[in-house]
């Protein structure tokens, strides 16, 4: 069964519902621009953190401003779609700014999951977090792998590790 996708302007609604019943839930975010094991992997790990995960995609234009031109490589619909038939994800909404902080400020996840090329002090979002009373946990495996080592890799401009 694939995740719902839901619209930004009912993500506060969600959340709301999901506390009421009393769940747990869990929240990671990133662009997806070439889903790789790395990101099943992290969103696995992310999971196993409550029992809801939301897993929150950036927009086209924030992944523009995050990761240079020519990205992304496909448009948010379509990466949304991917990160919502993998089994690990419960929903999964499209925003447009470069960090989750709104995000979260509107959905509260108990837990804010980042993967393991940060620390908990280094997260962006960890004093938005800390301000509701959820938590941050760094899950994932070892950062070995990228979505721009695999585009690097695919215009034959990288060797194969």
């Amino acid at each position: 069964m694939s995740a719902v996708i839901v619209d930004r302007n009912d993500l506060r609604a969600l959340g709301g519902r999901l506390r009421s019943e009393g769940r747990r839930i869990s929240f990671a975010n990133g662009c997806f621009d070439i889903l790789h094991v790395g990101h099943v992997r992290y969103l696995d790990e992310a999971k196993k953190c409550g029992d809801v995960l939301v897993v929150g995609v950036n927009g086209d234009s924030s992944v523009r401003v995050l990761k240079g031109p020519g990205r992304p490589i496909l448009p948010a619909t379509a990466r949304a779609e991917l990160v919502a038939a993998l089994g690990s994800v419960d929903y999964v909404v499209i925003f447009e700014e470069t960090t989750a902080r709104k995000v979260l400020l509107e959905l509260r996840p108990d837990v804010h999951c980042k993967g393991t090329d940060y620390t908990v002090d280094t997260v962006p979002e960890r004093e938005v977090v800390k301000s509701y009373g959820g938590t941050v946990r760094i899950v994932g495996d070892a950062k070995d792998h990228s979505t721009r080592e695999l585009l690097a890799r695919m215009a034959g401009r990288a060797p194969r590790t």
